[in-house]
C-alpha cells in the first residue's frame, strides 16, 4: 500500500466548517478508491455525530480509550476503537472523555506524541488519515499536529478571518521546531462562501492577499447552502444527502486538489532520490 498521508483539519476558531470539511474530504477520498480513516479529536464529538452516532457519550471504545492505552502502556487492540461508515470510510469516535485525557496529557513528559504513537499502529492500513481538531490550540491539537504530515485550514468567508489564523501559524511553527519538523500546511480552504455579499468577497480577497504568497489557498471554495447545514444531523455525507448540490460539487473539486498535492509530492520525492 502507498505511504499514508495524515492530514489535520484545524483552525483555532469555531464555526469554520472543520468537521464538515473533514467528513466531506474523507468520504470524497473514499469515493476515489482510497482507504480513509477519520479521527474525531474534539471532545464535542461533532464528527462522530455527523457519521451517524446519535449518542457519542455511550461509546467507551473511542479516541480517549486509545490514547489512554498509550499513556498507561497497556495492551490494547487498536482496531477496537475503529468504526465503519456505510459510505466507505472508517472512523475513530470521540466524546467528552477526551477532555479528561487532555488534562492527563499535561503531566506527561512526551505529551505531544501520544496520538502519533497510537496512529502508528493502524495508519499502515490506510491511504489517508484525517484528524478533525477541536477549535483551540490545546494539547489535543498539539498531538494532532505532531501526528500529521500536513494541515488544512478551513476559513469561514462570513467573517474577517485573516487575523484568526495567526495563532495556528505560530503553533505550526512551534511544532516544527520541537516535535514534527516535516509538518507542512497543505493550504487554506474558504468555506461557507456567499459571493453575493461584499463581506465574503472582501474576506476571500484579504486571505488570498495576506497568505497566498506563503501558503496555498485552494481554488475550490465551499459555498454556503442550507442543505449543507442540514447534513451533520443526517449521519451521512453531503454526497449522499445532496449529490447534485453545489456543496458536494465543491468538495469533489477540493478532493481532486488534495489528491493532486499528494501526487506532486510523490513526484518530487521520486526525483530527489
Amino acid at each position: 500500500m502507498p505511504e499514508c498521508r495524515t492530514i489535520a483539519v484545524s483552525h483555532e476558531k469555531g464555526g469554520t466548517a472543520k468537521t464538515t470539511t473533514t467528513v466531506s474530504l474523507g468520504i470524497g477520498l473514499a469515493r476515489q478508491g482510497k482507504k480513509v480513516l477519520l479521527v474525531d479529536a474534539d471532545p464535542q464529538g461533532d464528527l462522530t455525530k455527523s457519521l451517524g452516532i446519535a449518542d457519542p457519550s455511550a461509546l467507551t471504545q473511542n479516541l480517549s480509550a486509545a490514547m489512554n492505552s498509550i499513556i498507561a502502556e497497556t495492551e490494547f487492540d487498536p482496531h477496537s476503537v475503529i468504526l465503519h461508515h456505510p459510505e466507505g470510510a472508517d472512523f475513530i469516535p470521540a466524546n467528552a472523555q477526551l477532555a479528561a485525557t487532555e488534562m492527563t496529557l499535561t503531566t506527561l513528559l512526551d505529551r505531544e506524541y501520544v496520538l502519533r504513537d497510537f496512529l502508528a499502529r493502524v495508519k499502515g492500513e490506510y491511504d489517508f488519515v484525517l484528524i478533525d481538531c477541536r477549535p483551540s490550540l490545546g494539547l489535543t491539537v498539539v498531538n494532532a499536529l505532531t501526528a500529521a504530515d500536513s494541515v488544512i485550514i478551513p476559513v469561514q468567508a462570513h467573517t474577517l478571518a485573516a487575523d484568526d489564523m495567526d495563532g495556528l501559524f505560530k503553533t505550526v511553527g512551534r511544532i516544527r521546531q520541537r516535535a514534527n519538523p516535516a509538518l507542512k500546511i497543505d493550504g487554506i480552504v474558504m468555506t461557507m462562501v456567499d459571493h453575493r455579499t461584499n463581506l465574503a468577497r472582501s474576506t476571500i480577497r484579504q486571505v488570498r492577499e495576506r497568505y497566498g504568497g506563503v501558503v496555498k489557498v485552494f481554488s475550490s471554495e465551499i459555498p454556503y447552502a442550507v442543505r449543507a447545514a442540514e447534513v451533520p444531523s443526517k449521519g451521512k455525507s453531503i454526497y449522499s444527502y445532496d449529490p447534485e448540490g453545489k456543496v458536494s460539487k465543491a468538495y469533489e473539486s477540493l478532493t481532486r486538489e488534495v489528491l493532486a498535492l499528494g501526487n506532486r509530492d510523490k513526484a518530487r520525492n521520486s526525483n530527489a532520490r
